[in-house]
C-alpha cells in the first residue's frame, strides 16, 4: 500500500473541508513567501532607486549659471551657460568644455567648489 500517497489525499481533503488546514496567509505556503519576498524587493530595492532618479532629475531641472559640479566622467567645473540640453562647463581658467545635461552626476558642496577667480591688480 502507499501510506504517503493516502497522507496527502486526506490532508487535501481536510483542507478542502475546512477542517483547520493552511490557508493563503500560512507562513509555509509558497505564495506568502513569494508575495513576501517582492515586498521585500520593493522596499529594499526599487523604492529607494526610484527616489534617487526622482531627486537627480529635481537637481538637472534646477541647475544655475555658477553652480559648481561634477559630470559622470569625473570633470569638476563651474556652469558658465546653460542651453536647452548642453552646458558650457569652465574646468580651469579659460578652459571651457560643453557637457550634455544628462551628463552631470551632481551638485559640488561648497568646500568641493573650485575657487572664486581673485582678480590680479596690475601696479
Amino acid at each position: 500500500m502507499n501510506f504517503a500517497g493516502l497522507a496527502y489525499a486526506s490532508e487535501a481533503f481536510a483542507q478542502g473541508a475546512g477542517g483547520g488546514g493552511a490557508g493563503l496567509l500560512s507562513f509555509g505556503n509558497p505564495m506568502f513567501l513569494m508575495i513576501a519576498m517582492l515586498g521585500i524587493f520593493y522596499f529594499l530595492l526599487i523604492r529607494p532607486q526610484q527616489k534617487r532618479q526622482k531627486e537627480h532629475k529635481q537637481m538637472l531641472a534646477n541647475l544655475h549659471k555658477g553652480d559648481a559640479i561634477f559630470t559622470s566622467g569625473g570633470l569638476r567645473g563651474k556652469i558658465t551657460a546653460i542651453d536647452e540640453e548642453v552646458l558650457t562647463l569652465e574646468i580651469a581658467d579659460k578652459v571651457r568644455v560643453k557637457v550634455n545635461r544628462a551628463a552631470v552626476g551632481g551638485m559640488l558642496s561648497k568646500s568641493e567648489a573650485p575657487p572664486e577667480k581673485e582678480a590680479v591688480k596690475e601696479s
